[in-house]
């Protein structure tokens, strides 16, 4: 059976992904920073839970010790931050973005990976988006376009180049970054106009991609994305 860890997975895209995964036979394990709401999760979903606040080493060193094996990371966990006009942004409110939409993603991928060199078939998923696509924000004719959230979308940038990054240094690793659309979640207030198990669709496709799948991609539901 297929050991899967989500990040972030108590609510939202992640406990989606996990409904789904389930479904098709991974063991799924939540992640998620408050116990009470993460354990709820798993027992409503049939995962496991296991303790893990992205931007604590000591949680995730932790969350290594717990889960043991893995064979799929899917790193969910990421944060908004505030929607001020770009010239109000500071260098802090980027930086606690940052901490967990990029530092955090860092953090757990490296604290994992000798877990995931020991798995026949190992998959990393970044939960990108097409909000920091370099190509789709520089297109005025695109939806991307239109938003201008300097802390956020520059944070999925840098995921992109992390995921590109990774990928060339784990070859035998299946390593994607995947944009799940404009999906209706608290995350977003509820905006967007694809519902959580559309947006979790390529998150479940590329979390079980085998050794033949794709690797160094972003890819949402139609395929291949422009970086």
């Amino acid at each position: 059976m297929t050991t899967t860890l989500i990040t972030g997975s108590n609510k939202g895209l992640g406990y989606e992904t996990a409904r789904q995964l389930i479904g098709a036979g991974h063991d799924v394990w939540i992640g998620a920073r408050d116990p009470e709401r993460g354990a709820a999760a798993a027992h409503t979903l049939g995962a496991r839970f296991v303790q893990l606040d992205v931007t604590d080493e000591a949680s995730v060193s932790a969350a290594v010790a717990t889960v043991g094996e893995l064979d799929v990371l899917v790193n969910n966990a990421g944060i908004l931050g505030g929607t001020e006009a770009v010239g109000d942004v500071t260098a802090e409110a980027v930086r606690h973005v940052y901490e967990t939409n990029v530092f955090g993603v860092v953090r757990v991928t490296h604290a994992f990976l000798p877990l995931l060199e020991k798995s026949a078939a190992p998959v990393v998923v970044n939960l990108g988006s097409a909000l920091g696509s370099l190509a789709l924000n520089s297109d005025p004719d695109t939806l991307a376009s239109s938003f201008a959230v300097l802390a956020y979308q520059s944070s999925k940038t840098a995921l992109n180049m992390i995921t590109v990054q990774y990928a060339k240094a784990y070859p035998g690793m299946r390593i994607n970054c995947v944009d799940p659309g404009y999906t209706v979640t608290d995350f977003n207030g509820g905006g967007g106009d694809r519902t959580v198990g559309e947006g979790a669709e390529i998150v479940v496709r590329m979390a079980s991609a085998g050794g033949d799948g794709p690797t160094g991609g972003f890819f949402n539901s139609a395929g291949p994305q422009p970086w």
